[in-house]
């Protein structure tokens, strides 16, 4: 029985360059120049120091431009709330979206319900299963999904036939 799998997984290598290029380019800008800005990646998170919400926002912007050239999607990210720091300082965390969560799961699930397809959907931990009797109903599935709106990038792995 064909099958496939709906994640949300966000290449953390490529995440992990998109946030050396941000820093590589503050380190190097005129208007950063003197400037205690910085930026890092945790396990799924990343931390941004500034100076002053202008600086925040602009190394928000420049993470944004370099995850669009590696092809990573902004909709991973969860912001947080910008927090003053010592010595007058901002900082702010922002969250990577690893997994599909439980309410966005229910949503797929009720949506292809809805459509009354020819194909079951089932919630496995943090991601959906499926399956159909025909490789065309699980394309139509795909196409249903894609045109959805989700709060996350959703990825469509392990295509069985």
């Amino acid at each position: 029985m064909p099958s496939f799998d709906i994640v949300c997984e966000t290449d953390m290598q490529e995440m992990d360059n998109a946030v050396n290029q941000t820093h590589k380019e503050i380190t190097t800008r005129f208007d950063f120049k003197g400037s205690n800005s910085s930026i890092e990646l945790g396990d799924n998170e990343i931390l941004i120091k500034a100076d002053d919400d202008y600086k925040l926002a602009t190394i928000c912007e420049i993470l944004r431009a370099k995850m669009t050239r590696r092809n990573l999607e902004a909709k991973c990210l969860e912001y947080g709330e910008a927090e003053n720091a010592s010595g007058g300082s901002k900082r702010q965390k922002i969250t990577i979206k690893q997994g599909i969560s439980q309410e966005l799961a229910k949503k797929i699930v009720k949506h292809i319900k809805e459509e009354k397809m020819k194909v079951q959907a089932s919630i496995q931990g943090d991601e959906v299963r499926v399956s159909g009797k025909k490789r065309d109903d699980l394309q139509e599935a795909i196409a249903l999904i894609k045109g959805m709106d989700a709060d996350r990038p959703l990825k469509f792995t392990n295509f069985r036939d």
